[in-house]
């Protein structure tokens, strides 16, 4: 996943502005990522994404520039999501990205 791809698929939050936010407000709990535009308050689909991203901010340190290489690339990432929420696991709110399982 590059850093301009949306993590947050229901209030479009990309990688980058979650990476940001962890890395300017240093959250002390993963639920406080939900003040990043409201990431991981949607369907629930990006919430271990998001959980990877702090565990990753959380354990950085100074100066390293790696993040999260274990994300898929934005398609597969959407594609999952569009199973997971044909699977009942979650529901996106109106004006999220459209789910679509092909």
């Amino acid at each position: 996943m590059e850093p301009n791809d949306e993590l947050c698929l229901c209030f479009h939050v990309t990688r980058r502005k979650v990476v940001n936010y962890i890395r300017i407000n240093q959250p002390k709990r993963e639920s406080q990522l939900s003040e990043c535009f409201g990431a991981g308050t949607g369907c629930g689909w990006c919430r271990p994404f998001l959980k990877k991203l702090f565990q990753q901010g959380s354990t950085r340190q100074p100066g390293s520039t790696s993040e999260a290489p274990d994300l898929p690339n934005a398609q597969e990432y959407s594609r999952q999501r569009a199973l997971y929420v044909a699977e009942g696991k979650g529901t996106p709110p109106a004006g999220s990205t459209p789910v679509d399982p092909n």
